[in-house]
């Protein structure tokens, strides 16, 4: 018989501590019974029957061969690493024919400003068009895109494009670090 002293150091009664151990055996078979692949379970979604690309690779994979077939992959890094840096003057435009020319919406490369509406498009003549920029410490991690060109006497400049021309009085001209990015 159990005396009333050890009663009272006991935490859990006999009865409680095996519901517990029932309850994690429970969740721990449920949890690998019906979910043994969480990649796929993750993947499928109810209102579309569609599963991407790699959802289909993997599920082909796994119904070929009935070992574990998962093909376990780390998320792509987005972030571009920086492939050059330097100082560089760097001014700003708007899209005005009085500084540009004729159709001053459209860029060197053809693509419509105005239509666009975004403050991420810049201009210079020593990058090809695409490329990405940053000028961290101007606008942060704010990334540019060069899409036009400049006046032939500047060589090392960058031009940024805004909308107001205000905006673009304002700005000046700067000196200031440009990250060139990896494509």
């Amino acid at each position: 018989m159990i005396s009333n002293e050890n009663k009272k150091n006991k935490l859990f009664s006999l009865k409680l501590a095996k519901k517990i151990v029932f309850s994690l055996v429970v969740v721990i078979v449920f949890d690998f019974i019906f979910f043994p692949f969480p990649t796929l379970a993750s993947g499928f979604d109810n209102n579309n029957a569609e599963a991407s690309n790699e959802q289909v690779i993997i599920v082909n994979m796994a119904s070929k061969n009935n070992s574990d077939a998962i093909i376990n992959t780390l998320p792509e890094n987005t972030e571009k690493q920086v492939k050059k840096s330097a100082y560089y003057t760097v001014t700003a435009y708007t899209s005005e024919a009085a500084q540009t020319d004729s159709s001053p919406c459209i860029t060197a490369n053809g693509f419509n400003l105005c239509e666009h509406g975004v403050e991420d498009s810049i201009a210079t003549n020593f990058l090809p068009f695409g490329t990405k920029i940053r000028m961290p410490e101007i606008f942060g991690d704010r990334v540019f895109i060069v899409r036009d060109r400049m006046n032939a006497r500047y060589t090392n400049r960058f031009d940024v494009w805004m909308i107001n021309k205000a905006d673009a009085k304002k700005f000046g001209v700067k000196i200031a670090k440009i990250e060139i990015l990896e494509p």
